[in-house]
C-alpha cells in the first residue's frame, strides 16, 4: 500500500507570505534621508516602522541629536495613546542613524531630499550641490527623489551623471498619516525608475498621484494661494483669524483652517512658495501677502519657532488664548 505524503505546512493556522518576495518586484533594503527636519522625520519615522533601516544626512551633531530626541518624542506619544509598545518604539529607533557623512548613504535603495532653504536661487543651486554628494556614494541603479514641489526635478539633476534615476516624490505632511503622494517624472526619468518610487510609495499604503512636472504641481499651487487669500480677508478686516479658520473647517470639512496650516508647513516655507511660483508663472495670485512677509522678518515662521498667527508651547500644541468679556 502507497502513502502521499502532504507538507504539515499545509495544515497551518495562518500562512504568512513575505511581501518583499511575493509582492514586490523591486526591494528596499535601505532608504537614505538628506534634511531631517519635520516632514524627514516624519518620513523617516514611516520608513522605519516597516522595518527598513534609514540614514538621514544633517548638517551638524545638534541637529541629529534634535532629529532623533523628536523621532523619540512622537513614538511616546503613540506610546500613551496605545498605538504602540516600547518593544516596538526600541526596534524603530534601532533601524534610524544620523550622519553628517554622505559616504554613510552607501547602499541605499533610494534617498530622498528634503532639505529647506530661503529662496528659489540658493535652493536650485543647493540641491544640485545635494544631488551631487548623494551620486557619489550610492549605486547607479538607486533612486534620487526630492520631495519639494515647486523646483522641477529636470533643472536639480541636469547636472548628474545619471539623471535617468531622479524623480519627484512628494509626501504631504504628516507624511505617516496622508494616504496620497504626488510623483512627478522628469524629462531624464526612466520608466524603471518610476515604476519603482511607485511602487515604494505603496508599501506605505500610500494612494499614487501621477502628475505632469510643473512648478507646485497639484497641492502647492492649491494650498499656497488660498493661504494667501486668507491673509487679504484677514487684512481687510473681513472676519477674524479663527473665523476663517472656523470656515474653512466646519463649512468646507478641512482638517486644519488655512492659517493652522501655514503654521504648520512655515510661514518662510509659504513664502518662498509664492515667489518662487510667481517667478514661474507670473500669476499675481502668486505674489506673497505683506503679512506673511511681516510676520517671516519678525521671525514667526509657526510651530518651529512657537509663533504666528496663532502660539504655540514647547509640545507644538496651539495656545488657546482666552476671550475677554465685556
Amino acid at each position: 500500500m502507497s502513502y502521499s505524503v502532504e507538507p504539515i505546512e499545509g495544515y497551518a493556522i495562518k500562512r504568512r507570505d513575505h511581501p518583499t518576495i511575493k509582492k514586490n518586484r523591486y526591494e528596499f533594503n535601505k532608504v537614505g534621508i538628506v534634511g531631517c527636519g519635520i516632514l524627514g522625520q516624519e518620513i523617516t519615522r514611516m520608513v522605519s516602522s516597516h522595518g527598513i533601516d534609514v540614514t538621514f544626512v544633517e548638517i551638524s551633531e545638534g541637529k541629529i541629536e534634535q532629529a532623533l530626541n523628536s523621532i523619540s518624542n512622537e513614538l511616546d506619544d503613540m506610546i500613551e495613546k496605545w498605538g504602540m509598545t516600547y518593544s516596538e518604539k526600541r526596534a524603530i529607533m534601532s533601524r534610524i542613524k544620523g550622519t553628517m557623512n554622505y559616504e554613510d548613504l552607501e547602499g541605499s535603495d533610494i534617498v530622498i531630499e528634503s532639505v529647506k532653504s530661503r529662496s528659489r536661487e540658493s535652493s536650485v543651486e543647493l540641491r544640485k550641490r545635494i544631488f551631487r554628494e548623494i551620486e557619489k556614494d550610492i549605486a547607479p541603479d538607486a533612486i534620487i527623489a526630492t520631495n519639494s514641489t515647486t523646483l522641477v526635478i529636470t533643472e536639480m539633476s541636469s547636472e548628474l551623471e545619471y539623471p535617468e534615476r531622479c524623480v519627484s516624490l512628494h509626501f504631504l505632511s504628516p507624511a505617516d498619516k496622508i494616504p496620497v503622494v504626488e510623483i512627478a517624472r522628469g524629462l531624464h526619468t526612466s520608466d524603471e525608475t518610476y515604476d519603482k518610487v511607485c511602487q515604494f510609495a505603496r508599501m506605505f499604503e500610500k494612494k499614487v498621484v501621477p502628475v505632469i512636472e510643473s512648478p507646485g504641481i497639484i497641492s502647492t499651487r492649491l494650498i499656497a494661494p488660498l493661504i494667501n487669500e486668507a491673509c487679504e480677508i484677514y487684512m481687510e478686516g473681513v472676519g477674524r483669524l479663527e473665523d476663517i479658520d472656523d470656515t474653512m473647517k466646519m463649512g468646507f470639512g478641512f482638517p486644519l483652517g488655512p492659517f493652522e496650516v501655514a503654521d504648520k508647513i512655515g510661514l518662510d516655507t509659504i513664502v518662498r512658495w509664492l515667489e518662487n511660483l510667481y517667478k514661474e508663472f507670473g500669476d499675481l495670485k502668486y505674489k506673497a501677502s505683506p503679512l506673511l512677509k511681516k510676520m517671516v522678518r519678525a521671525n514667526h515662521l509657526g510651530r518651529e519657532t512657537l509663533r504666528g498667527f496663532y502660539k504655540y508651547n514647547a509640545e507644538g500644541k496651539k495656545i488657546v488664548e482666552k476671550e475677554e468679556k465685556d
